[in-house]
């Protein structure tokens, strides 16, 4: 408690957002130095339509909790120019009824310590001795967290809390979803690495809570070569078998294994509408 309310403390001396223009709807850039991590990196924050307008005043909203997150909304960002469109599909989806309005938080990653931030344990491939990601929960919940509770009208509890990634980052988002269970309720998967996290899929069967809704995606060509993607899938299904295990129920848990879909911003955008559908629609 002592942590979190030093946390608030910094934040009410934050610097004012910056307003995006390359995105649709309203996307707020926040500089946040995490205690953590000891660095610094923008949140991106995207309010839903109607947001600002004062008939919503008293209204909070579920949180999309989503990693690299500069690869989501804006193409002057990601990576190769390729972004998730997160934006436009929110936008969309909202407007179309099919998901309620919500507020999706980029979380940037830092470069040069995506991997170590990312990587709950040690690691041979790809190489890192000095993982840090396993106080990646700490940064999730008691630093970014309580700063868009702060500043954002919030709905909280799990059923308005979603938390998700790809690759690196979606494997962190699983460890943190395992390691504190009961805050995360919607969790999104695409290309997890656990291929660089073998150990996730072993504790993963002794997990008692998980999150009320999980998409977990993955291509069929998502490696270099067939075999190596084949191993990649394989790892998934398994993954994929111990969830339904532990939730028994299949409307809890959708799996989409893709076609030809590489490893990459263009194939997780694809999936990114049926993905929010699933995980805050009706």
């Amino acid at each position: 408690m002592e942590r979190i309310q030093k946390v608030k403390k910094a934040a009410s001396a934050a610097s004012p957002p910056i307003r995006a223009s390359g995105a649709t709807g309203d996307l707020r850039l926040h500089e946040f130095r995490s205690r953590v991590f000891r660095n610094t990196r923008f949140l991106r924050v995207w309010l839903p339509p109607g947001y600002d307008d004062a008939e919503n005043a008293d209204r909070h909203y579920p949180v999309f909790y989503l990693n690299d997150g500069q690869n989501l909304f804006e193409s002057s960002t990601a990576f190769a120019g390729v972004e998730w469109q997160v934006d436009e599909t929110a936008d969309r989806l909202i407007r179309e009824g099919a998901v309620p309005p919500m507020i999706v938080v980029g979380m940037d990653n830092t470069g040069k310590d995506r991997i170590r931030e990312y990587l709950p344990r040690r690691s041979m491939h790809p190489m890192m001795l000095r993982a840090q990601g396993r106080h990646y929960p700490d940064f999730l919940m008691k630093e970014v967290m309580p700063f868009v509770e702060r500043f954002y009208r919030v709905a909280t509890g799990p059923e308005n809390t979603g938390l998700g990634g790809s690759s690196l980052g979606a494997l962190i988002a699983l460890y943190t979803a395992m390691a504190r269970p009961g805050v995360i309720g919607r969790l999104l998967l695409e290309s997890p690495s656990l291929w660089a996290g073998r150990q996730a899929v072993k504790e993963s069967r002794s997990v008692g809570i998980w999150p009320e809704r999980i998409f977990l995606a993955v291509g069929t060509a998502e490696a270099g070569s067939v075999e190596r993607s084949r191993s990649v899938v394989d790892d998934v299904r398994e993954l994929a078998a111990v969830i339904r295990r532990a939730v028994l129920s299949e409307s809890r848990l959708r799996l989409v294994i893709k076609d030809g879909a590489g490893h990459n911003e263009a194939a997780w955008a694809e999936r990114f509408p049926e993905a929010l559908r699933f995980l805050f629609g009706p």
